[in-house]
């Protein structure tokens, strides 16, 4: 049985090598069509890139689509000048001295394999040169798409395309992309890349000795076809967000918008932004350089990756803990004692209520003392410490100190410190509300990310949880979202406690320090912050959300540079709220107002501050 098995495996590797020996003498002797081929033809493997995937706002508007360009490919071995070069150069806006530094740079990468030579020329360019090609074997042209950006919005939110560079084709594997692909390098383009790029194709044609394609090899038997990325359905609502940055032009900060009861974020805006069409077609380079050189920083996601001190507005949640925790109630009264910290407005004192509308800094100084003053044993430093975690654990469930999650890259934390940051500075049990007591007005060491100020917003709108932000609603079809952005995220403050809080945003909306942001139409709610900034002028910030009942919409607004609150984003956002509820604009003299201001060339100028004056 074994010597039986030895023959037989014996005989079939006979015949296999009988097959192959076979089919080369039918190549080499009796079909002459591969000889032919070989001596008129060279056959051209040529990548056949898929359409990336389109993205449209959440009515159906085009934001991102694709137009065709061209790459100019060369093979070093096979080139021959055989016309004139310098007209030939002078068609691709190039000399011949980088002619030939582009001509060395492509021999050392590879002197025969293609290269991109002069990549994604324009159609104009492409006419300009196709009938010189053929002076020129060696050279092909390869067609490819860009992306295209019809309303020229949103460029920090969307993201950009660009060429992968070595590293990062070494760490998403060499199956996937190759040298001169383009991956989505920041935004929903790179967070998306794998549903938006689609897979490449391949088509092998013959061409002469000339470099003139004579049709496809063996009739496109051996072709494979490239699939379209899939379309992608931003959140976004076109209309708001080219309202917002309209209305943050010559401004240095960030708007972001968000649907309550779904976390669809409709607006996000970083200022100063740029024409994200600037990052296309030949001069992504050039372009590239100058945004980058550029002092303003237009390419800084300030939205995402910003960390201010909230200010006031972080009053709301320190007067959610205390009432959750019985440490003050709604009718709790403080009076305003400027000796002891600086206030806004004219008030006496104020309740629960009233503190919120007017800002009033004693007041929240006295609940900060109060939550971390509970006596709970009998040791001043090491009460303060377990009351602090204890604080800081429920002010962790309002998104803080940690990422919301949002669908974008690079998203930062904010600063939330922990106790042991504190006895790192300080020393262990030498620190307590004195040291600390900034941290009540949401000042000090705390910061946080205009898209966490935003997710604050949505919290208080719905009354106590929040859905991760996301700038995406839809892989194809709409509401197709990731599970994770459809989970409930609860805070544990009782819902009740939540009534006070809104009451008292209404109440600055209505006739307090965000009166600018008022409508006739709706009731809308909010809260002024202005954080202080030790490189010049306070931030302006504001978040709220309407309507009152069933909010449509929450927002976040920070002017960088401005001065108060009350001032600047309160105005902007009553004017973001009106024209995504009503689609018009009530207040043409505030929209003026607004528009009329540069802080770029003409910062506000920084107020004088002392120890005392913490607002």
């Amino acid at each position: 049985m074994k010597e039986n098995r030895v023959i037989i495996i014996q005989f079939l590797f006979l015949l296999v090598g009988a097959v192959f020996i076979l089919k080369l003498f039918i190549i080499q002797v009796i079909d002459k069509s591969y000889e032919e081929e070989a001596n008129h033809n060279a056959i051209q493997r040529i990548i056949e890139y898929p359409y990336r995937g389109i993205i449209k706002d959440r009515n159906g508007k085009l934001l991102v689509a694709n137009t065709g360009v061209y790459d100019l490919m060369v093979i070093p071995k096979k080139l021959k000048i055989n016309g004139n070069l310098s007209q030939f150069c002078a068609l691709l806006g190039i000399d011949t001295t980088e002619f030939r530094q582009r001509l060395k740079i492509a021999t050392k990468y590879s002197s025969v394999k293609p290269t991109v030579f002069f990549e994604q020329m324009s159609d104009i360019k492409f006419a300009r040169i196709q009938d010189l090609l053929s002076d020129f074997p060696g050279f092909y042209v390869q067609a490819r798409t860009v992306r295209n950006y019809p309303q020229s919005i949103a460029a920090n939110a969307l993201g950009y395309i660009g060429e992968i560079s070595k590293e990062k084709i070494e760490l998403v594997g060499r199956d996937n992309y190759k040298s001169g692909d383009y991956i989505g390098i920041s935004g929903v383009e790179a967070f998306y890349e794998k549903e938006l790029r689609g897979v490449r194709g391949v088509k092998y044609v013959m061409v002469n000795v000339r470099g003139e394609e004579k049709g496809r090899f063996k009739n496109g038997g051996y072709d494979t076809a490239s699939v379209p990325g899939r379309d992608v359905i931003a959140s976004l609502d076109l209309d708001l967000q080219a309202y917002a940055e309209k209305l943050m032009k010559n401004k240095v900060g960030s708007v972001v918008a968000i649907e309550p009861s779904t976390g669809e974020v409709l607006a996000f805006v970083s200022a100063p932004f740029y024409d994200p069409n600037l990052l296309t077609g030949e001069d992504f380079s050039s372009n590239y350089n100058k945004l980058v050189r550029d002092s303003l920083k237009p390419l800084f996601n300030r939205a995402l990756m910003a960390q201010y001190p909230p200010g006031s507005i972080f009053k709301t949640i320190n007067g959610l803990y205390a009432l959750h925790n019985d440490i003050i109630d709604t009718t709790t009264i403080f009076p305003c004692n400027r000796g002891i910290i600086a206030c806004h407005g004219k008030h006496s004192s104020a309740n629960f209520t009233t503190s919120i509308q007017f800002s009033c800094n004693p007041y929240y100084w006295n609940v900060y003392k109060k939550i971390l003053n509970q006596g709970k044993v009998g040791n001043y430093f090491k009460d303060a410490k377990i009351c602090y975690d204890h604080w800081r654990e429920h002010v962790v469930k309002f998104g803080l100190g940690g990422k919301t999650g949002i669908d974008l890259p690079n998203e930062k934390k904010g600063i939330l410190p922990s106790s042991k940051y504190y006895d790192k500075v300080y020393g262990e049990s030498r620190w307590a509300f004195t040291t600390i007591f900034s941290l009540g007005i949401g000042q000090g060491e705390l910061s946080i990310t205009p898209i966490q100020m935003a997710n604050v917003a949505c919290i208080l709108a719905n009354k106590g949880y929040y859905y991760a932000p996301h700038l995406v609603k839809g892989i194809g079809r709409k509401d197709s979202v990731a599970t994770y952005y459809t989970e409930k995220h609860e805070t544990n403050i009782d819902r009740m406690y939540y009534n006070a809080i809104v009451n008292g945003m209404e109440l600055v909306v209505r006739s307090g320090t965000g009166f600018l942001a008022r409508s006739k139409e709706f009731i809308g709610c909010g809260k002024t912050g202005t954080v202080e900034n030790p490189h010049g002028a306070d931030h302006s910030v504001f978040i709220g959300f309407a309507p009152k009942e069933n909010p449509k919409i929450a927002i976040a607004v920070v002017v960088e540079n401005s001065g108060f609150g009350a001032e600047w984003a309160a105005p902007i956002s009553g004017l973001l709220f009106a024209k995504y509820l009503n689609k018009k604009i009530e207040k043409d003299w505030v929209e003026n107002y607004i528009l009329k201001r540069d802080f770029i060339r003409d910062p506000a100028k920084p107020k004088p501050k002392d120890r005392k004056r913490r607002v």
